[in-house]
């Protein structure tokens, strides 16, 4: 806790830093699956809350396409792959939320392996949105068009063994098998995250 501690004072106060001359600041929390986005971007707000600065999270996941629509375009098997995510409808999203308005966004549901659209509510007057996800300072279109949109960039990296042994873990915590656990994240994970390193954009702070 003691390493999370420091990371998620140091965000907080480059985002307190950017509030000082912006009505609404955009941050853009990236990195593989399982690195840990999720659990500092929620540590992040709740500081910045705390601190009596609102601020709300906005997963990119609601935007992955539904199982349906995999299943047609033959994907399934890839949920969570960048093809597999309306990208330039989250792209619009990001551009939305530039803006201090008002602005409905979905969320995904791990449990139902399901998007919940309508779910978010970003309200006018909502200082700070933070922004997780795989893809956000990924070099491929239309991806990479989000790079110019965040007011700061956040990359969390884990090396792949770890990461491995995370992912596996979050299969088992659905109540799988550890052989399908396994080969649920060595077949699909496992390739995402490699992925994302590879394609990795610079960010403005880099947390190991």
């Amino acid at each position: 806790m003691q390493n999370i501690t420091a990371q998620v004072n140091l965000v907080a106060d480059r985002i307190h830093t950017l509030c000082e001359t912006r009505d609404r600041v955009i941050v853009g929390i990236a990195g593989a699956p399982a690195s840990g986005k999720s659990t500092l971007a929620a540590e992040v707000a709740r500081r910045l809350t705390g601190q009596r600065v609102p601020a709300m999270i906005v997963p990119m996941d609601g935007f992955h396409l539904d199982n349906a629509v995999l299943d047609a375009r033959g994907l399934r098997p890839r949920k969570g792959a960048p093809e597999t995510f309306d990208a330039c409808g989250f792209v619009h999203l990001i551009r939305r939320l530039t803006e201090p308005a008002e602005v409905i966004a979905p969320t995904f549901d791990r449990t139902r392996d399901m998007s919940v659209a309508g779910a978010i509510v970003v309200p006018a007057t909502c200082p700070v949105v933070i922004v997780e996800g795989n893809y956000l300072m990924f070099d491929e279109s239309p991806w990479r068009d989000l790079a110019s949109l965040w007011h700061l960039s956040v990359r969390v990296e884990v090396g792949l063994p770890e990461l491995r042994a995370r992912l596996i873990q979050r299969w088992l915590t659905l109540n799988h098998s550890r052989t399908a656990a396994t080969r649920r994240a060595e077949g699909n994970d496992i390739p995402n995250a490699e992925r994302v390193i590879a394609r990795a954009l610079p960010c403005d702070i880099t947390l190991p």
